[in-house]
């Protein structure tokens, strides 16, 4: 598909274009946002590779922003949404960098079999390398991740790492508010009904049930449509097994942060109370703080569980900060610490520096005693 892009692109655009619209033609919209996303959109094919979907065949929808000649970024969504999470950071990269995203099978605008199709975190990863190669062709990239993107990301990062020839390079590597480690996470009660046979019934029976919206605030409508297209409320219960799989392989996958030498930006909004920063510390904590190769932490104050739908333009800020090689390495921090600090807005994310405990030795002519503090002859 790169190929005919290359050699006819006026052709290959309007092809794609008559191909969006083909997958569902007489869905109605009813949110002028969720329109425009679909229609500035494209499909590629994709045959399974997990073992129960028997080779099935499935239309990925994908969107791409930006001058194809500037620095590439991929952008990877979460549960139980779509690309779309996306909609409100783009205006603050797209004139800077050349911006990719899709989504996977069973969200958005892309197919969502429901005949007992298995949504797999592991498949979702290789359909990133196929993307990154046949579809937008990106030879160098930055990849960010967000909520079960992460997981998904990190077994995509697991795969590169593996492959002494991937065909292209990811020069950064960008993490946001996942349940990457659950045993910390703040599960609710929907996501853990969704996950045993019975209850899972009776939710899909509900939301089928459920009357679409027809008007309303811009976002929410559009996140009504979208999750309405191709039956994606009922879709996302069988998406949200992926818990199954993460809690079966993520230390695996979380170890390959270490290993890896992708620079990274750990991003996360303060006040998420599904995935709360007691995750992020201990990932920072038990799989970046020590590695050779630059980390960087962050914190955004007034964020949620979305800091790119939240906070865009302070996420934005972060994204190229690290992308234009302003952040520091391991010796520089604290000055970069205390410069970025005294600057930053309210509203900006916090610099979390490096864990690294030496024992203290004060330039003092002053000593400390009990009965005082005295000087030193």
């Amino acid at each position: 598909m790169t190929a005919l892009r290359k050699l006819f692109p006026y052709c290959f655009i309007a092809f794609c274009f008559q191909v969006a619209l083909a997958q569902d033609d007489d869905f109605v919209f009813y949110s002028d946002l969720a329109r425009a996303w679909y229609q500035g959109g494209d499909y590629f094919e994709w045959t399974s590779t997990t073992e129960d979907n028997n080779a099935k065949k499935v239309n990925v929808f994908y969107r791409t922003w930006g001058d194809e000649t500037k620095p590439k970024l991929v952008l990877i969504h979460g549960f139980p949404n779509s690309s779309f999470d996306y909609y409100k950071i783009i205006p603050f990269l797209e004139d800077e960098y050349h911006i990719a995203t899709l989504d996977f099978p069973g969200s958005g605008f892309s197919d969502k079999p429901l005949d007992g199709y298995n949504y797999m975190l592991a498949e979702n990863a290789e359909i990133i390398d196929y993307f990154v190669r046949e579809v937008v062709g990106f030879e160098d990239f930055a990849l960010y991740t967000h909520d079960r993107g992460v997981s998904i990301g990190l077994a995509f990062l697991g795969n590169y790492l593996d492959n002494p020839n991937p065909g292209y390079t990811v020069n950064y590597h960008f993490l946001s508010n996942s349940g990457m480690f659950l045993p910390l996470a703040n599960l609710s009660p929907g996501q853990l009904r969704m996950l045993d046979t019975a209850t899972a019934d009776r939710m899909l029976a509900s939301r089928a049930a459920q009357a679409r919206r027809t008007e309303g605030e811009p976002e929410s409508l559009a996140y009504s449509d979208i999750f309405a297209f191709k039956q994606g409320n009922v879709s996302l219960i069988y998406v949200g097994r992926y818990l199954l799989e993460r809690q079966a392989n993520e230390v695996r996958w979380l170890e390959n942060l270490p290993r890896s030498p992708v620079p990274v930006a750990y991003l996360w909004g303060l006040a998420d109370n599904v995935n709360p920063p007691r995750i992020a510390h201990h990932v920072w904590d038990t799989y970046l703080n020590d590695r050779q190769a630059q980390s960087s932490f962050w914190v955004l104050p007034t964020a949620g569980h979305y800091p790119q739908r939240d906070k865009p333009e302070e996420v934005a800020k972060v994204i190229r900060l690290a992308l234009t090689g302003q952040l520091p390495d391991l010796a520089s921090e604290n000055d970069f610490m205390r410069r970025y600090g005294s600057t930053r807005a309210s509203e900006d994310a916090v610099f979390v520096g490096h864990s690294k405990i030496e024992e203290l030795d004060f330039p003092s002519s002053i000593e400390y005693t009990p009965s005082g503090y005295r000087e030193i002859d």
